[in-house]
């Protein structure tokens, strides 16, 4: 029996899709085209369930329903009926679509989601069209949320895709509790991998919050597969083979590390945030593999290294005032010369005057954005201090 082919689109952070190539990469997919927001790639179902339990850096995983011409209604109604949404919707379903348009003669997004999700009623029995809008998209499960599909028109050329993932991948289900300015899964990951940290050296987090980073360096190192705990919307679709992705769980509960290799250590001086940060790291699955302390920076006391420094310090922008965040700075740049000569160093940033407080040779890796505002991950080796 022939197996299926699916085009898949895996959305990314911007600035992150290399490293998403390399995580595909490093699944056995080969990746496709990269482009800002996403890498595009081909696979059968169990890459699918490979991708959507692995990928840290991801936010969703896209599956290609179809591609047509369309610039008028009456085409789009036609080309759309002919399109097998039973394979992806069940009956009694319902479906939401996220519309983009650009540069076509077909622009009003409400006419086609309307236009759409009647054809979707006429194949599929029982369907829906969900009026709950996006925030109820964004926090419906995998089970018992609308099957989303994106569709994107340019040029009057049609595309629609399937989310396989259902909740975005940065939900792993851990982080019910924040702390002050929390930040994505995802990019906490993404700082890791580029970073070069695999797991084996100790890793601190100076100014940790509610942990996030620490848990996906506990996850990244254990080798637990950061979707282990949560639900696909693939695993709904009628035509989708479920076994497969059973086997890619059970596949990734057998490589699971009893424990970290190396040390992670979590701090900051906010008690509510370590509170925060234990109860994340018992959800995930890795409390053992932590050690969170209440302490200021200058209290730092590194394990034997070299190893690694990954922190999210305050912008100034939601969290304290910029003339006391250059305070901060500064001292963590002391404290990481005098006690983490020979570490490395990955710090997110939003401004480069606070950064330059350091006194580090900081050299950007990666731009991204982080709750709105457009940061970069800075990489360095530590000096030793003067």
């Amino acid at each position: 029996m022939r197996t299926q082919s699916y085009d898949c689109y895996a959305i990314t952070p911007p600035g992150v899709e290399s490293i998403t190539a390399r995580e595909l990469s490093a699944l056995g997919i080969a990746p496709g085209e990269s482009e800002p927001g996403g890498v595009s790639f081909r696979s059968d179902a169990g890459g699918i369930a490979r991708a959507n339990l692995e990928l840290r850096t991801a936010s969703r995983l896209l599956v290609r329903v179809a591609t047509f011409h369309a610039s008028a209604f009456h085409e789009l109604e036609r080309r759309a009926g002919r399109l097998a949404w039973e394979a992806y919707v069940p009956p009694g379903r319902s479906v939401a679509f996220r519309v983009t348009s650009r540069k076509s003669k077909l622009y009003h997004q409400g006419a086609i989601s309307q236009r759409l999700g009647e054809s979707v009623m006429r194949r599929v029995p029982g369907a829906t069209v969900s009026s709950g809008g996006m925030d109820s998209e964004e926090r419906a499960t995998a089970e018992s949320g609308p099957q989303l599909f994106v569709v994107r028109l340019f040029h009057d050329e049609c595309m629609v895709s399937a989310d396989s993932s259902g909740e975005h991948l940065h939900h792993r289900g851990y982080r019910l509790v924040g702390a002050k300015a929390p930040f994505r899964e995802t990019l906490a990951a993404a700082m890791l991998l580029a970073a070069a940290w695999d797991g084996t050296r100790p890793l601190i987090d100076p100014l940790c919050g509610s942990g996030t980073i620490p848990i996906e360096a506990a996850l990244l190192a254990r080798r637990i597969a950061p979707g282990l705990r949560r639900a696909f919307a693939c695993e709904q679709w009628p035509a989708f083979p479920r076994s497969v992705v059973a086997s890619a769980r059970a596949d990734a509960q057998e490589r699971i590390l009893a424990q970290a290799p190396a040390p992670i250590l979590g701090s900051d001086r906010d008690a509510g945030a370590i509170d925060a940060a234990f109860e994340n790291a018992a959800r995930a699955g890795v409390p053992e593999s932590i050690q969170f302390r209440k302490q200021a920076i200058s209290a730092l006391e590194p394990p034997p290294g070299p190893g690694f420094v990954v922190t999210n310090p305050p912008y100034g922008v939601r969290v304290g005032q910029s003339r006391d965040l250059r305070d901060l700075y500064a001292q963590l740049g002391n404290v990481l010369r005098r006690r983490c000569s020979g570490w490395r160093v990955a710090l997110l940033s939003a401004r480069d005057e606070l950064a330059r407080q350091t006194r580090l040779p900081l050299a950007a890796a990666f731009r991204t954005s982080n709750g709105g505002l457009r940061v970069k991950l800075l990489l360095a080796t530590i000096p030793p201090a003067a």
